[in-house]
């Protein structure tokens, strides 16, 4: 029976279809309202939101960690992380306990990774720019845990100048290894592509499906083979400081404009193939995914022609951190 066939004879929503028609909601009134209340009455409204959360959806840093366990992080994992902290309503910590918990989930033993990408929008409007990146001081945007991780004690951050990656565990050096002689940001030779070697794991933390910078690499993959073009031929002149200060200068071809980074057919075909594992704690979506099932899941829609896909050279880009 059909979801609509279902809501017309009465059915219920199950919990799932439930928060996501509750999610959808509250994004569209808050989209509305952020256009029309005053910026004093939108702060009284927030600081509304957040304590609701606090008082119904309350998680601790334990509840977080079973709930991590519950959907399959295990000890000597190796886990790349993308999360957005504004999901994490009702947490009673801060991001430092967020790092702590996924730490300990995937133990001493263990590798967490998070991209340190220093730019939104797209890398070539960055390169334009001509920063140089500097591996000790430049800002992570990719989100407040991020940044707060890349300068906790005993992560190790890559030195690429558009797609550096921080690291803390047991395989650092290894995963880390020679990101700044790579000729693309995220090669074989990159921490992307060693997250495939190692079998690890991606944890989407309050983020949708096309924040996987993981294929990014996918795609870099199989370029050869494909008809749509994957990286720039040109080369951009990017400079980089090491960890001694010294300037440096690596010519790289970075992803097309053309590139679609709309990754919802690779999420339907994850969850087609039941490789997509999901769970909420209070009101946080967690996914998790092992980055050999969504490399064999976009393989299968590359020989489909349907990843990664171009944008109609009408559109816009979008607003990725590619």
């Amino acid at each position: 029976m059909s979801d609509v066939h279902a809501r017309r004879h009465g059915a219920p929503y199950s919990p799932t279809q439930r928060a996501e028609v509750t999610a959808a909601i509250t994004a569209r009134l808050t989209t509305a309202a952020s256009r029309a209340v005053p910026p004093g009455v939108k702060r009284r409204l927030k600081q509304l939101v957040r304590a609701y959360h606090r008082i119904f959806f309350a998680f601790t840093p334990a509840d977080l960690q079973t709930a991590l366990r519950h959907l399959g992080v295990v000890p000597g994992d190796v886990l790349m992380v993308h999360s957005a902290f504004d999901r994490f309503l009702g947490f009673q910590g801060g991001p430092v306990e967020v790092i702590r918990a996924l730490q300990d989930a995937v133990g001493v033993g263990g590798t967490l990774m998070m991209p340190t990408i220093p730019f939104q929008g797209t890398a070539v409007d960055y390169a334009l720019g001509d920063p140089v990146f500097d591996v000790r001081q430049t800002v992570s945007r990719m989100g407040l845990v991020t940044e707060v991780f890349r300068r906790s004690p005993g992560v190790v951050r890559s030195i690429h100048p558009t797609h550096s990656v921080a690291v803390w565990g047991s395989r650092t050096d290894a995963i880390i290894a020679g990101h700044e002689h790579a000729e693309t940001p995220c090669g074989r030779r990159t921490p992307y592509g060693r997250l495939l070697e190692c079998d690890g794991k991606i944890l989407l933390a309050g983020v949708p499906a096309n924040t996987m910078t993981f294929c990014y690499f996918v795609a870099e993959e199989l370029e050869p083979r494909l008809a749509v073009q994957v990286l720039t031929r040109e080369r951009y002149p990017m400079r980089w400081k090491d960890r001694d200060g010294t300037v440096q200068v690596s010519n790289i071809r970075l992803f097309s404009l053309r590139l679609d980074h709309d990754l919802s057919p690779l999420a339907r075909e994850l969850k087609r193939r039941e490789a997509w594992r999901e769970r909420r704690v209070g009101r946080l979506p967690l996914i998790l995914l092992r980055a050999r099932e969504v490399y064999n899941a976009a393989v299968a829609l590359a020989d489909r022609g349907m990843f990664p896909r171009e944008q109609p050279i009408h559109a816009a880009p979008s607003a990725s951190r590619s």
